[in-house]
């Protein structure tokens, strides 16, 4: 059966999905240029579609709608995301791997090139309802391959985790409430402090001293 983010590993794509990736990668890097720059709302896909030497009609054959052309961007840093947790150590705590495997979301954000960007492309989204309402679905993807990957390296370090057991879906969730929790604060706070203390004051708070987190 296919899952959703089969799609996002390099090792296993043809040639063809991967060039197809590049020019959908051209495409929303074109879309976010002109989103930050006129408005996502004032910017039509004939501008997108110029901005690329495309027709109209080419674009919709690599992003469906318009909405897809901003949250089909979260699909590359998806890619990377779970590749970081595949590429953890296996004794790593689980709490621990996933706060770096924000580190991807954290980048472009404190990036004093790419900020500005950034702020203007999450503002659309978190200040748009379906937009942020897709943007959420694509999170809920990647927690699953996220779960996913925990288990595998469960397994590969001879510590599973028992059919029954919550903990890797109830971490990466808990993981990823803080990543949208400090998505909202950072933007609502003027981005005063870097998104990387907003994320690490969220994963803080809901982090038990007491309870020291599953290695695995």
């Amino acid at each position: 059966m296919s899952r959703w983010w089969d799609h996002l590993s390099s090792q296993t794509s043809s040639l063809r999905d991967r060039t197809r990736r590049a020019v959908q990668k051209e495409i929303a890097d074109a879309a976010h240029a002109l989103f930050v720059e006129r408005g996502y709302e004032e910017t039509k896909i004939d501008d997108i579609a110029a901005a690329v030497g495309m027709s109209q009609r080419s674009v919709f054959r690599y992003f469906e709608t318009k909405e897809e052309l901003v949250i089909g961007k979260f699909d590359f840093a998806a890619a990377a995301m779970l590749a970081i947790v595949r590429d953890r150590p296996m004794e790593e705590a689980v709490w621990v791997s996933l706060r770096r495997v924000f580190d991807e979301m954290v980048a472009p954000c404190d990036d004093p090139g790419q900020r500005p960007a950034a702020v203007s492309i999450l503002s659309v989204v978190f200040g748009t309802p379906a937009l942020f309402a897709a943007y959420l679905q694509k999170m809920h993807q990647l927690q699953e391959a996220i779960v996913e990957a925990l288990l595998e390296r469960a397994n590969a370090a001879g510590r599973p985790y028992a059919g029954d057991d919550p903990a890797p879906r109830a971490l990466t969730a808990a993981a990823f409430g803080c990543l949208v929790a400090a998505q909202h604060s950072w933007l609502a706070g003027g981005t005063t402090k870097t998104f990387a203390q907003a994320l690490d004051q969220a994963m803080a708070a809901v982090r038990s001293p007491q309870v020291p987190p599953r290695t695995g």
